[in-house]
């Protein structure tokens, strides 16, 4: 017998050993089986035996502290497919294990364990996370709690095939979550949520940056009041950052040109030539917020402010990330009003920034009626695109672009 990596041509053998191993359970499709492969085909094996596929097991790279504890088997996977597997995750989430039931007590199961283990090593991953059925609790659902089970199951008192078989393999209790796997009737859709501490683990750094989705976003609605300086224009600015930050958000997210407060103290009737005045601030606007960011740790889009390069005017959206480095997106489309009143020239190139988070994209105000911005944006690879905005009713908007990149 040979315990290997998936390959495509296993996808058919596989699903047929589903069917076998969880009656009554709805079996992969293909296609999640596919996009196991294309997203971690490292983490995906099988055991074979003169030909036959006789077991497998399924998993994903997260960082688990990033998803809720009472997560489903649908959260944890999106729905199977592992579309939100993580490359730089520190946990492994196994997602599935199953052994053909002519070749079970074998240690068939303990082999493909030892697989993972390996590649956690491998890795230098901190943990394995599994959600485990306790497909034997339905005949003692009527005489004790899902907990009371499991306690007799830990102390050798009941029999449970997947738990007792966890336990034996080191790995420890960390919940019971309900409602996990909704098709599991055997286990009344209860699981323990089970680890496996590596303890070869070495961290790379004192200071871990999350990866991976979910991510937190702040999004501020600034009020655009009377100001007498820049001091308190910082005040205003930071006022808003460090809730942001209380609230754990990876993002803080400003208005377009908000900067424009500091019209209210300038005393420039000129249209052209407060803009221009605004452009003096722009070393400021940098500073103020390259320092929020590192200082709050989070990314901050900066809204936009207007910028002289060369003799012309642009209105740019800035990314100052949480490790103190920066990135700007110009404003492609220019409103007529904006060249009439403000003079403002257009950038010519749609931007993707890796964060901690994944790719994004920027884009400012009027270009979201030009859905193929998203769509490019997309293609490139961003995961979210902000939109930095000046409307008052941008729903519309809103619904142009997610029809484009949805």
């Amino acid at each position: 017998m040979v315990i290997r990596n998936i390959r495509e041509e296993d996808i058919d053998r596989i699903i047929a050993l589903q069917e076998v191993c969880f009656p009554g359970m709805d079996p992969w499709k293909r296609e999640h089986l596919e996009s196991h492969l294309e997203h971690f085909p490292e983490g995906q094996f099988c055991a074979e035996f003169e030909g036959e596929i006789i077991g497998s097991c399924s998993s994903l790279l997260i960082n688990f502290d990033e998803y809720d504890d009472r997560h489903t088997w649908q959260d944890i996977t999106d729905d199977g497919y592992i579309t939100n597997h993580n490359p730089d995750g520190m946990n492994m989430y196994g997602i599935e294990v199953m052994v053909s039931p002519e070749y079970r007590r074998m240690k068939i199961g303990h082999r493909l364990y030892e697989a993972r283990k390996d590649l956690a090593r491998r890795l230098n991953l901190k943990s394995i996370i599994i959600g485990g059925r306790i497909p034997n609790y339905h005949k003692y659902q009527e005489e004790m709690t899902p907990r009371q089970y499991v306690e007799q199951v830990m102390l050798h008192q009941i029999y449970d095939p997947v738990l007792s078989f966890q336990l034996l393999n080191e790995f420890s209790l960390m919940r019971i979550n309900p409602n996990y796997l909704p098709d599991d009737k055997a286990s009344s859709t209860y699981a323990t949520l089970m680890e496996w501490n590596n303890v070869d683990y070495r961290p790379q750094s004192k200071r871990f940056y999350k990866s991976a989705f979910p991510v937190r976003i702040c999004v501020i609605q600034y009020a655009m009041k009377q100001i007498h300086s820049f001091e308190e224009f910082m005040n205003q600015v930071e006022y808003y950052v460090d809730v942001a930050s209380d609230a754990s958000a990876d993002f803080a997210v400003f208005p377009e040109i908000f900067t424009t407060q500091l019209m209210s103290y300038l005393e420039e009737r000129s249209p052209s030539l407060a803009v221009q005045r605004i452009t003096e601030y722009t070393e400021d606007y940098i500073n103020l917020f390259t320092d929020l960011s590192v200082k709050y740790n989070i990314n901050i889009i900066g809204g936009s402010h207007f910028v002289e390069e060369e003799g012309k005017i642009y209105n740019i959206a800035y990314l100052f990330r949480r490790d103190g480095t920066i990135e700007k997106q110009y404003k492609l489309h220019i409103t007529p009003n904006e060249r009439k009143w403000w003079g403002i020239s257009a950038g010519d190139q749609v931007r993707v920034f890796d964060t901690d988070c994944g790719k994004i994209a920027i884009q400012i105000c009027y270009d979201i009626e030009f859905p193929e911005l998203a769509r490019i944006a997309a293609d490139k690879g961003a995961k979210i695109i902000f939109y930095t905005v000046l409307y008052r009713r941008p729903s519309r908007l809103f619904k142009s672009a997610l029809l484009c990149t949805g």
